[in-house]
């Protein structure tokens, strides 16, 4: 019989709160950080810090950041050197030891950088609505002794989390996370991912580094508890993994990075970090805009996300939105952007049938939306 959800969240919030008091090595995945913006950063935080990859090489200058299962906070602080004055990053756990730890140490790093662009809040990171700060500090005024304090206690709490959420709906561009998912009972990592979902802007990114397993972690293993709270049991399978950003509606799913050496190995089963990045932005209705990609290649064909089938050099025809998608990342580069030589009324056009795939567009019909080059002689 595997863990209830409670009995997971319990253990793991012992083994950590004990993480936070003391180091433990068992916890620690080796990582090479760039040691420049580690200098600020005060020696029990970088101590106390139990990830297993480096999220913060994805992010850029001036993005808002959420970072979820923050715990020391060594992630976020890198973060907030990374995205600079002019960006911002939320750090989010529910250990009250490991968010004082990080909350000790804000003061000195922002006395060291000379701005404060970091915020650390009380939640669970598949409850992003919650603020458990808030549900305490209700509690504290407000004691619950009888049935009608418990009524009383979830009307505010759903006031709570639809007037002043946690985090709000596409609020953040980029969501990171540090071998925290896994840490996460398996009854809650589909509204888990529907979360990091939620919260991200469109166009913005999730940038996941976890451990993974090479096969299904059994159910034995998944009743241990010191298992659990050591980023065993609640492993994803690696392709699992993948799919579980799919099924949540990202688009653009990338491997970045895939350690070729197990971190460990438990009866058998390898257990090894990885960082994937993937992308919101390809949501709403399919418009014909008279647009059409051509694919580079090298491979002969590829299948994207939503099934659409590009062939090497073929001009196919795509609806705006496929088609402003692949002038991002990470598609960008990949293909040829054709608009129609005459410009289609946004306000007139029809839909677009991606289930009726592979259509060709006559180039004669077509320039290129790409930057101009000079012409041939």
């Amino acid at each position: 019989m595997t863990m209830s959800p409670t009995a997971v969240e319990a253990v793991v919030r012992e083994r950590y709160g004990a993480g936070a008091r003391a180091v433990e090595a068992e916890l620690c995945c080796p990582v090479d950080y760039d040691p420049s913006l580690l200098r600020v950063i005060p020696a029990e935080v970088l101590e106390r810090d139990y990830g297993c990859g480096d999220p913060s090489r994805h992010l850029r200058a001036g993005e808002t950041v959420l970072d979820l299962g923050s715990g020391s906070g060594k992630i976020a602080f890198i973060a907030c050197q990374v995205v600079g004055p002019t960006g911002r990053v939320i750090g989010v756990d529910v250990n009250p030891e490991m968010l004082a730890l990080a909350r000790s140490a804000q003061d000195r790093v922002t006395a060291a950088l000379g701005y404060d662009n970091v915020v650390f809040r009380r939640g669970r990171i598949q409850d992003l609505a919650t603020d458990l700060d808030a549900v305490q500090a209700w509690l504290d005024e407000h004691p619950v002794h009888d049935l009608d304090g418990l009524a009383a206690m979830e009307a505010m709490s759903a006031r709570q989390r639809s007037e002043a959420p946690l985090v709000a709906d596409e609020s953040v561009d980029v969501v990171v996370s540090n071998c925290v998912l896994n840490l996460v009972a398996p009854e809650h990592k589909t509204s888990l991912f529907g979360e990091i979902h939620r919260v991200l802007r469109r166009g913005g990114r999730a940038v996941i580094s976890d451990i993974v397993s090479d096969r299904e972690v059994p159910d034995a293993m998944k009743a241990d508890p010191e298992l659990w709270s050591g980023c065993v049991s609640g492993a994803f399978q690696e392709e699992a993994f993948l799919s579980a950003f799919e099924r949540a509606g990202f688009h653009g799913i990338t491997l970045a990075t895939r350690d070729p050496e197990p971190w460990r190995v438990v009866e058998g089963i390898e257990l090894r970090s990885v960082t994937v990045v993937a992308h919101k932005g390809k949501e709403g209705p399919c418009f014909d805009h008279g647009q059409a990609v051509i694919y580079r290649g090298p491979w002969r064909s590829v299948e994207d996300d939503d099934g659409h089938v590009l062939r090497r050099g073929k001009p196919t025809a795509v609806c705006a939105k496929t088609f402003e998608l692949y002038g991002r990342e990470p598609y960008a580069g990949s293909f040829e952007r054709l608009e129609p030589a005459v410009p289609v009324d946004p306000a007139t056009a029809p839909p677009f049938d991606c289930a009726d795939d592979g259509a060709r567009r006559p180039t004669s019909a077509l320039r290129s939306a790409e930057p101009s080059s000079s012409p041939c002689c």
